[in-house]
């Protein structure tokens, strides 16, 4: 698998990613860290203790990496909960994340089998 299957599993934007990263192999370097970034147990564990401020700093990391990676379909749903959290008031709304959670599972599946294939 190349990277660029890698971004075609996900309906992610490879050429986008080249531009802002410049090359396929910066892509594949900073794609393979993505699953050491905390962003997304911050989120969990803030949601679990009801921290609507750590909720909102932890979606919207991941929101911008998802963004400079270029993974299209996490990047859209991490907007949406960005979004709900961003006047924080209210906690993270359980149907936008679950879509979170489903698109992370996704991704880091696919990084799995993309790294195994290297």
């Amino acid at each position: 698998m190349t990277v660029q299957d890698l971004y075609n599993n996900l309906h992610g934007d490879f050429q986008e990613a080249c531009k802002r990263l410049l090359n396929e192999k910066m892509v594949a370097n900073f794609v393979l860290k993505f699953p050491a970034d905390p962003s997304m147990q911050q989120l969990r564990d803030a949601v679990a203790a009801h921290d609507i401020e750590t909720s909102f700093r932890a979606i919207h990391t991941l929101k911008s990496v998802s963004g400079v990676l270029s993974f299209t379909q996490l990047y859209k749903v991490a907007w949406d909960l960005t979004e709900q959290l961003r006047p924080r008031l209210d906690e993270a709304d359980p149907a936008l994340l679950e879509l979170v959670e489903k698109e992370y599972a996704v991704c880091i599946n696919a990084i799995k089998e993309f790294a195994e294939n290297q």
